[in-house]
């Protein structure tokens, strides 16, 4: 294994991070509203969100961009790969959060104190209540089972909801987990219990099993599948980055500086691993063989 870092400019605080169709990296600056491309050459393209101080938060890969949610100014942003914004207004107060593109581009959010999920479709927009009341669904990903899976971290459950709106939820083993990241592999759905300090693993059929973590406290962000099925994930109150191998056991890393804040992360082609440090750098990890013995 071999970590390595990128300094972002001053004042930069990445937090979520994809990899583009354009093979290059984005991602988002929640402190000052910016979306942040990082090629492949190692060079940095800034690009400021249309509404300041707009609380631009989760980010997802599109075919020809990516769409950004902006959590404070209650907007759905997309970035096409030349750097051009367009925004779209959603409904007062809806705070989205969480956002996903499904296999048809079709555009999935989370409204947070809107407590619903979102879908937008160009520019027609549904919405669809939640059972359980201040849920609060965080993150949403695109299952294999081609329907979005969700977390509710207030409500402590995962949640799914098929492309025609209709939801289940599931309630977690282990009380005030509060569930946030969460992933797709090819059987089941990973998410990370930020208060629980655990992962957590539902299946498609809805069975669900969690992992204790061995550092205490480590508060459990956002997690990543790689090609070869290993879950990464941050450990945003411990400064590492663990990872559940392919027998399910977990090993944790230490990054190597202090107080790095570790947020989202992503493998790109080649499997090696990339995640945003707060603290204004981009790290890398690269994982031998996969690191599945």
């Amino acid at each position: 294994m071999e970590f390595s870092f990128i300094n972002t400019k001053d004042n930069i605080s990445p937090y979520s991070i994809i990899a583009g169709a354009d093979k290059n990296l984005w991602f988002t600056d929640n402190a000052v509203g910016k979306i942040i491309k990082l090629t492949t050459n190692g060079d940095f393209y800034e690009y400021s969100t249309l509404t300041p101080k707009c609380g631009v938060s989760i980010i997802a890969s599109a075919v020809d961009g990516a769409y950004f949610t902006e959590y404070n100014a209650s907007k759905i942003g997309f970035i096409d790969l030349n750097g051009e914004i367009t925004e779209f207004s959603l409904m007062e107060n809806s705070s989205p959060y969480g956002i996903a593109v499904d296999d048809e581009q079709v555009i999935w959010f989370t409204c947070m104190t809107g407590n619903q999920i979102g879908r937008m479709l160009g520019n027609d927009i549904t919405y669809f209540d939640l059972p359980t009341p201040a849920c609060y669904p965080s993150f949403i990903v695109f299952g294999n089972d081609g329907a979005l899976w969700f977390s509710e971290n207030q409500g402590n459950k995962i949640g799914r909801i098929t492309k025609d709106g209709e939801v289940v939820e599931y309630q977690l083993p282990s009380p005030g987990a509060a569930p946030v990241g969460i992933a797709a592999s090819k059987d089941a759905i990973w998410f990370a219990e930020i208060m629980g300090n655990r992962i957590g693993r539902i299946n498609y059929e809805g069975s669900i099993t969690e992992y204790d973590l061995p550092t205490k406290n480590a508060k459990p962000h956002a997690l990543a599948v790689s090609n070869y099925g290993i879950v990464a994930f941050t450990e945003w109150g411990a400064n590492k980055i663990g990872l559940v191998l392919k027998d399910r056991t977990i090993t944790e890393f230490d990054i190597p500086a202090p107080h790095k804040e570790p947020h989202g992360l992503v493998f790109d082609d080649c499997d090696s691993l990339w995640f945003a440090l707060e603290s204004g750098s981009i790290g890398k990890i690269i994982l031998f063989n996969g690191d599945t013995t």
